[in-house]
């Protein structure tokens, strides 16, 4: 029973993420409130289940990479809550909810659930490959618009007026292009890594984990998580989120390079 109140934690877990995923178009908390009761619910369920799972086994469960993402899920959520209701700042959810999520969504995967059907497999993996690409392409064009930004800036610092630089959209057109489709990015790669962390776990069972491409991917969302987080709670903006859009974007052509790499190995 520990399995399924860890899933249901999951999945109220989702509504706080549902809601970071909004909140980086709409930048209003209106929503912030009915998902953080949604959050709260999550923790409670949480909690039943690591009691339940130290009780089935005898012991603190932390015996494995499963249990230990798990438990990490449940305190850095605790520890938001407590914080919350001293500091009632809401932006720092963007970060908190996604994080939380996706570290509960891996320690719910410690045991495997029945094999699907071929139509519906084939139909969720077009949907993860589309939602990928999609992500990596508004991050490509977050990344132009960066490096556009740093060459025009550059410009106007040396006060050097080109033909090409005139021709240039302004800094703060350049900015809101950055940070749009970055923005955009993050949905696309965040729902296209838990569609592949689902169809891997029911793939490869508890043996998903050790697949270096997921971990390749994974690191990757966590890189584009700071960035976001960095943009949103820390106000980064011009010259500074340019280079965390570039950097990102590299982060994503190594993990397109792992994938493309270890494909190729697979199949020899």
């Amino acid at each position: 029973m520990s399995v399924l109140w860890l899933r249901t934690a999951a999945a109220l877990y989702g509504c706080g993420l549902l809601y970071a995923l909004i909140y980086l178009f709409r930048k209003s908390t209106r929503l912030f409130r009915p998902a953080l009761i949604a959050f709260g619910a999550g923790a409670i369920f949480h909690l039943v289940s690591i009691v339940e799972l130290w009780a089935e086994t005898g012991h603190l469960p932390l015996n494995n990479f499963y249990e230990t993402s798990s438990v990490c899920a449940f305190l850095v959520a605790l520890l938001f809550l407590l914080a919350y209701t001293r500091y009632p700042i809401s932006v720092f959810s963007v970060c908190i909810f996604p994080l939380v999520f996706f570290m509960t969504m891996i320690g719910a995967t410690e045991f495997p659930v029945a094999k699907w059907s071929p139509e519906f497999r084939n139909t969720w993996l077009v949907i993860h490959i589309s939602t990928v690409l999609i992500g990596f392409a508004a991050l490509i064009f977050s990344a132009m618009a960066s490096v556009y930004y740093l060459l025009q800036e550059r410009q106007l610092k040396r006060k050097e007026v080109t033909l090409s630089s005139n021709r240039l959209p302004p800094l703060g057109t350049l900015d809101t292009i950055i940070t749009q489709s970055m923005n955009a990015g993050f949905v696309f790669i965040t729902i296209g890594t838990i569609t592949g962390v689902i169809w891997a776990f029911i793939e490869s069972g508890t043996g998903w984990i050790g697949n270096p491409k997921i971990a390749f991917f994974l690191f990757t969302w966590a890189v584009y998580l700071a960035m976001i987080f960095l943009r949103v709670s820390a106000g980064w903006r011009g010259r500074r989120i340019a280079w965390l859009a570039v950097t990102v974007l590299g982060c994503s052509v190594a993990t397109w390079a792992t994938h493309a790499t270890l494909g190729s190995l697979l199949r020899k």
